[in-house]
């Protein structure tokens, strides 16, 4: 697999510009740019200045992250989640990068029907991938455990991705979001995903801590928890995957490190798990 980092490891203590120079000096592959961040650059220089500025190194963009909440949303959300998709179709024509992370709507204490959160995850889904197909881009649905998050397992989301049926949109398998769900008891439910539809795996680690008390804040670097990253590793190998293992992380004690710290000591942590032991 190829090492990659999501710019949200260190989104309160660095910049694209930053995180882009990070990348290419501690050995990274690819990129994950966050919009938030490209709006900041974008409120300086230009497109074609990033362009330039991936023009010369190893480091390539890998996608855009990402559309938040795409799921029951009213006309006024999104008109804000297409504009978004404009962004990423913008910046993928001029620098690269052909993968925009889609993420279904969380809410604490609702309680949708699985029928209805399917039909509206689809016809969005396939809104996104009308949109992203005019730029060759692809789309990729990301299930989250977290309480009150409509689509929080494997399996319905591949439901979802396999209704939606355009060849552009997959999926995220993300090792803190789908632990959150059930603590990854088959690793092998992997096998029930296409490798062609996985377009990316965000690795991340989770303190040790009872699960209804995890939350994002306690991913941490990989091999320092509890998650089963080498079964993980194991299982993508062996079904195919050579695709992307992107670090993402949004641990707030990172966030006050020297961002060439958590670049560094997320490259070292995540390498023993981009192919299996």
């Amino acid at each position: 697999m190829k090492l990659g980092i999501n710019e949200a490891t260190c989104m309160k203590n660095s910049t694209l510009a930053v995180d882009v120079q990070l990348a290419e000096e501690c050995g990274y592959d690819f990129i994950e740019i966050r919009l938030d961040m490209l709006r900041g650059w974008l409120a300086h220089k230009s497109l074609s200045a990033l362009a330039d500025n991936f023009a010369t190194r190893h480091v390539q963009p890998w996608g855009f992250n990402s559309l938040e909440d795409i799921t029951f949303c009213d006309a006024t959300r999104w008109s804000s989640i297409r504009e978004d998709m404009a962004l990423a179709c913008a910046a993928h024509d001029a620098v690269g990068g052909d993968c925009m992370v889609a993420v279904p709507t969380i809410r604490a204490g609702q309680h949708w029907s699985i029928r209805d959160v399917i039909a509206d995850s689809v016809k969005r889904l396939r809104e996104l991938s009308d949109i992203a197909g005019e730029h060759g881009m692809r789309v990729a649905f990301e299930p989250i455990g977290s309480a009150g998050c409509c689509v929080p397992s494997l399996v319905m989301a591949m439901d979802i991705v396999d209704r939606a049926d355009r060849g552009n949109v997959g999926l995220v398998i993300d090792a803190f979001n789908l632990y959150l769900h059930d603590q990854w008891q088959e690793p092998g439910c992997l096998r029930q995903v296409p490798v062609e539809k996985i377009f990316v795996y965000h690795i991340d680690d989770a303190d040790d801590l009872p699960v209804e008390q995890l939350d994002h804040c306690h991913r941490v670097f990989p091999g320092n928890g509890v998650i089963p990253l080498h079964a993980i590793t194991r299982e993508l190998v062996q079904m195919g995957y050579q695709g992307v293992c992107s670090l993402e992380l949004f641990n707030p004690g990172y966030w006050q490190m020297p961002a060439r710290d958590v670049f560094k000591t997320g490259a070292m942590k995540t390498h023993p798990f981009l192919q299996p032991l």
